[in-house]
């Protein structure tokens, strides 16, 4: 799937928690999201 260039990773965040994702850890502007939904899946996004 291709994302928009000005979609910034707290947009992101926010939109993919209605897929079932939450933040499971920030680390400086990276935000890791996590989903237990058909098994666990990660997503690393900069959070600017």
């Amino acid at each position: 799937m291709k994302l928009p260039r000005d979609l910034s990773g707290e947009d992101l965040a926010k939109a993919l928690t209605r897929f079932d994702y939450m933040v499971d850890r920030q680390t400086g502007s990276h935000i890791r999201l996590t989903t237990q939904l058909n098994g666990e899946h990660h997503i690393t996004s900069s959070g600017t």
